[in-house]
């Protein structure tokens, strides 16, 4: 039986019952409207985990209790947001409970005391209102302004000893009121008899399960077995399990797989392996096995990636690292290998655009369409780029009501509008924020889809020029796949837009760091951060040694040239810009680019000042 210690919050809505007589329907779609547009981004935002659903709360788990007291204060600010834009008898309230503590973990779930008392704590709390423990007060009251209010030591069930509780003291939240029943008539009753039928269905009483988070279907799906240890000393077993249970957490972060939990793939540590047994015993598409050599300072790791199908070999790398200190070798490796493996330009993608590609035509779904679409997206030219949206288009005229599909087509147009490979930049970009929105709407979201969404909506805020909003859907793509390193890499465009130059330099890093193959790129990206964040020596230092191209990188070391005082070099480099895309004026970046308006007049000011036309 596994333990960990873990921040639990726990939430449920106030009056659930009494606003589902009033007002099932309208209740119902206010519910759903708060779970995707607020809980799901805000636990993701806070590094947090949805890990029990209830008709009307949920459990979430946390491993810093800082992030999870800053989640509980972010949602009750923004129900009472949202509720200001209600009827005071129609707003939605809630009570949250938050507690540190020593959890049981069992699969994806958690029980025990730690989980016990936060929910205990929840229904303690008034409507509005985020009641701790003392752990959790003790904890963060010098890393955290809010004020903690003395509510008293409770005996609470099945525990023999008192636990002092504190409620948060909400600064700016409104209280609530008492409710008024509202004289609007009940739903008929053809409709109630409907929701009853579909409770009962299956012998037992189900529930709206308004917090829900669906699983993702179609994904690849992947077992991690126990990595062999090669080193001396048999007692180092626990060095290589460690490494083996990091790669499935970090693997298991990614929307865009299906990872066997530890239980079921470690039953095969230590026997002989047939990897085509094992992907017809676990149902899985790829093996991932290896083996971890540590001696002193020095870890080796040798992992591969096998297709169950074929037997084949997809992926074999080899990762060393040094240090003195085993946790930070281990974490340092199993970035790595969850990076080559689990982002948008991994291994595993790269080997399932393959098999989507060599499907015939006639047979394609939803997801096949998706893939065949960002493959050629990723390839980044105007050409790939409109190949991915004629493939993106089939599949949209197949699948209609398809997210999935809505979102890679966002990412077209995103891509078509910003690079100048649009006939009509107003007309894509205008696309962005309608198609991620279109697709949020959806019901039943996958992990992908999700992660997709936050993604696109960051660039939808972008072209809105909504830069704060654009900043947290960035964070909460992020959250929802952590080691995606060229998702989070890109993403640098909502941190430039912020003006936040260290998240965007820390971005960039991350994806240097782990999908090298990609560098070059990545290396512009924080060349443009740096010139935006007028840090221009770093800049040019960045991108002197990057070819140029396409043109935006000659365009940016242009800047760089006119403001360190390399008039004739700026110049240079905005001849070669135009020879390469004779298309760019300052009118046109002025367009498509998004950042604050001072920064933006200061980049044209200086590409004129080198020569580039005005329009």
């Amino acid at each position: 039986m596994d333990r960990k210690l873990a921040a639990i919050l726990a939430a449920d809505v106030v009056g659930y019952s009494t606003l589902m007589e009033q007002d099932e329907e309208g209740t119902f779609e206010r519910l759903r409207a708060g779970r995707k547009e607020l809980f799901e981004p805000e636990i993701a935002r806070h590094h947090g985990r949805i890990f029990k659903l209830m008709g009307d709360g949920l459990l979430a788990e946390f491993a810093s209790v800082v992030d999870a007291v800053e989640c509980a204060v972010a949602l009750q600010r923004g129900l009472a947001e949202r509720n200001a834009s209600f009827p005071e008898e129609e707003g939605i309230n809630v009570r949250i409970g938050v507690n540190l503590g020593e959890v049981i973990v069992e699969g994806d779930d958690f029980y025990g005391e730690g989980v016990n008392i936060a929910a205990r704590l929840e229904q303690m709390a008034e409507p509005g209102g985020v009641y701790v423990s003392g752990k959790v007060a003790k904890e963060v009251e010098k890393k955290l302004s809010f004020g903690f209010e003395p509510m008293g030591e409770h005996l609470m069930k099945n525990m023999d000893e008192p636990v002092p509780v504190y409620r948060i003291k909400l600064l700016g939240v409104p209280k609530i009121r008492s409710r008024r029943r509202r004289g609007k008539p009940y739903m008929p009753w053809a409709a109630a008899a409907a929701v009853a039928l579909l409770a009962f269905a299956g012998g037992g009483w189900l529930y709206f399960d308004l917090f829900a988070t669906p699983a993702a279907t179609g994904v690849p799906s992947i077992a991690v077995l126990a990595f062999d240890n090669m080193s001396d000393d048999p007692k180092l077993d626990y060095f290589s399990d460690g490494v083996s249970e990091d790669i499935i957490a970090g693997l298991a972060r990614s929307p865009d797989l299906s990872v066997i939990a530890r239980n079921s793939s470690f039953t095969y540590k230590g026997k002989p392996t047939d990897v085509r047994q094992i992907g017809k015993d676990l149902n899985v598409s790829y093996v991932l096995e290896g083996s971890v050599r540590k001696e002193a300072d020095r870890v080796r790791i040798v992992a591969q990636l096998i297709n169950t199908k074929t037997g084949a070999h997809v992926w074999a790398e080899r990762f060393d690292q040094s240090g003195d200190n085993p946790m930070a070798l281990q974490d340092a490796v199993t970035e790595k290998i969850v990076g080559a493996l689990a982002s948008e330009t991994g291994q595993i993608k790269r080997s399932w655009y393959g098999e989507a590609w060599s499907k015939n035509a006639a047979s394609l779904e939803e997801y096949d369409y998706y893939l065949r679409g960002h493959d050629k997206l990723l390839q980044y030219t105007p050409e790939t780029t409109e190949e991915a949206s004629r493939t993106t288009a089939e599949g949209m005229a197949k699948f209609p009501e398809s997210a999935l599909l809505k979102f890679n087509m966002g990412f077209i147009s995103y891509v078509r509008g910003v690079n100048g490979w649009s006939q009509d930049p107003h007309d894509d970009l205008g696309k962005v924020p309608e198609l991620g929105r279109q697709g949020m709407a959806s019901d039943n979201l996958s992990p992908l889809e999700r992660k997709l969404g936050h993604w696109l909506l960051a660039y939808a805020s972008l072209v809105e020029r909504d830069f704060r909003n654009a900043m947290r859907e960035a964070e909460a793509a992020i959250a929802l796949a952590p080691n995606d390193a060229f998702m989070r890499a890109v993403l640098v465009d909502a941190a430039i837009g912020a003006g936040d130059t260290e998240s965007a330099i820390a971005w960039t890093n991350f994806g240097m760091r782990n999908d090298p193959a990609n560098k070059e790129f990545y290396s512009y990206l924080q060349g443009w951060a740096l010139m935006s964040g007028e840090r221009y020596e770093e800049s040019l230092k960045v991108m002197k040694e990057l070819s140029n191209s396409f043109a935006a990188i000659p365009l940016v070391k242009a800047i760089n040239a006119v403001n360190l005082g390399n008039l004739d070099e700026a110049k240079n480099n905005i001849t070669t810009a135009l020879e390469l895309d004779p298309s760019w004026t300052a009118k046109k970046w002025r367009a498509i680019t998004f950042v604050e308006e001072k920064v933006l007049d200061r980049q044209v000011s200086d590409l004129v000042k080198a020569g580039l036309p005005e329009r």
